[in-house]
């Protein structure tokens, strides 16, 4: 699981990235609201754990702003505010979890596991992802592109669900490597890069509204542009 962690104290950021690590998540650290916010809006997370008391921009500014472009990333509140008013304002700002400090790490990672279970159970329940004219079916493995059937290969076909699944969310080269080849590759190749190009003559040519774009530098994104 690839794990955001937005916190200024360093000792809780270390804290945190030991203990989640022994756990055999991959954790991102950012250490003010501006660089949380940037993070969580441009690479891909299963879960983020983000303080309120936060300097350049506040935590719950940080989570109005992630939740107000559209991104679904599971957010657990970490915050030194007790009052039940501020549990209700993260709440109902888009959070997901509030926890208060001081926090025991057990109680937080059983925490991130049960709204991950909780992630993974929708996501399985859908069998057909969709975006525009798109679709892609889980159950009989079938791309379509309105009416046209787009045979994919097996790269292909895990790099189109890849996207659907973070449509209008940036995907790094590094989070397709994880999730296509299992970092079984140097980053620094160039394979995304072929792979994307595959892709995008077969999902993109031909129509007038191409669907996969370049984000120079940074990554691929799935998105319609008027």
């Amino acid at each position: 699981m690839n794990l955001l962690v937005i916190e200024d104290d360093i000792y809780i950021q270390n804290f945190l990235q030991q203990g989640f690590e022994q756990e055999g998540y991959r954790v991102t650290v950012a250490g003010d609201g501006e660089e949380g916010t940037l993070y969580a809006t441009t690479e891909h997370y299963d879960l983020i754990i983000l303080d309120l008391m936060l300097p350049k921009v506040d935590g719950m500014q940080v989570l109005r702003s992630i939740r107000g472009q559209g991104f679904q990333t599971p957010i657990i509140i970490l915050s030194a505010k007790h009052a039940v008013e501020e549990k209700i304002l993260g709440l109902q700002s888009g959070a997901d979890d509030y926890l208060s400090k001081p926090f025991a790490f057990s109680e937080l990672l059983a925490r991130c596991q049960s709204l991950s279970r909780r992630q993974q159970a929708n996501l399985q329940q859908t069998n057909v992802l969709q975006y525009q004219d798109l679709h892609l079916d889980l159950l009989k493995r079938i791309v379509k592109r309105g009416s046209i059937e787009i045979t994919l290969n097996q790269r292909e076909y895990a790099l189109m669900e890849l996207f659907l699944r973070h449509r209008e969310k940036v995907c790094s080269k590094t989070v397709i490597l994880e999730k296509v080849w299992g970092f079984q590759f140097d980053p620094q190749t160039n394979v995304v890069d072929v792979l994307v190009c595959r892709l995008r003559s077969k999902i993109d040519r031909g129509f007038a509204s191409p669907l996969i774009h370049t984000i120079r530098g940074v990554g691929y994104v799935l998105k319609h542009e008027s």
